[in-house]
């Protein structure tokens, strides 16, 4: 039943790694360049910048600031 409700509504994040912090100018696989503190769902594989000072998950758009 939950794969069903994830098919339709899409992945809730509530599974995630702990905080991972990657050395500069580490690449991905797919080629870009990392965030510097950032964690990833483990259900859908999305990675999300991470705020260390307000211990959150933040938009891309603030995680530059």
């Amino acid at each position: 039943m939950s794969r069903l409700i994830d098919v339709l509504f899409g992945c809730p994040h509530k599974h995630c790694t702990f905080p991972i912090t990657a050395k500069s100018g580490q690449t991905r696989a797919d080629g870009q360049m990392t965030a510097a503190t950032y964690i990833v769902c483990l259900d859908c594989g999305k990675e999300f910048p991470y705020d260390w000072q307000r211990m959150k998950v933040v938009s891309s758009a603030n995680h530059a600031a």
